[in-house]
């Protein structure tokens, strides 16, 4: 499988995603029941979605210090962010929740932050450079 050296933008971005991600995970982890009452979400969104968060850093991590990435998996996470960026819309607009104008604020907050860490690390890969040594074969 093709892999890249990452770039600046690349590492930068994902080392950025990594760390407002851990962050989130800790809150939403570490207070669970207040948040979740603070913002009008089910417990158990706020727990298992930090859970979640916990896992997906460790990989933003992994990747912001490998030498060496795979494209595709640059294009799942952008994917998984522009992803993320509709779930907070459609959770209140869909009445899968029915948070209070904070819950509102803290979902737009996401899908902003996530939608500009979607566009970091698109460019961020387009700006890699293929892996030396590396030949392109495709599969028919």
């Amino acid at each position: 499988m093709r892999t890249v050296v990452p770039s600046k933008l690349l590492r930068a971005a994902l080392i950025a995603d990594a760390s407002a991600s851990g962050a989130l995970a800790l809150l939403q982890i570490a207070a669970a029941a207040p948040l979740a009452e603070w913002l009008q979400f089910p417990h158990d969104l706020v727990a298992e979605s930090g859970a979640f968060l916990v896992a997906y850093t460790a990989l933003l991590i992994v990747l912001a210090a490998s030498g060496r990435v795979w494209p595709a998996l640059i294009v799942l996470i952008v994917a998984g962010n522009v992803g993320w960026a509709i779930g907070c819309a459609a959770l209140p607009a869909g009445g899968f929740v029915a948070p209070n104008a904070l819950g509102v604020a803290y979902l737009a907050v996401q899908a902003v932050a996530v939608l500009v860490f979607a566009a970091l690390q698109y460019f961020g890969l387009k700006s890699s450079s293929a892996a030396l040594g590396e030949t392109s074969t495709s599969a028919a």
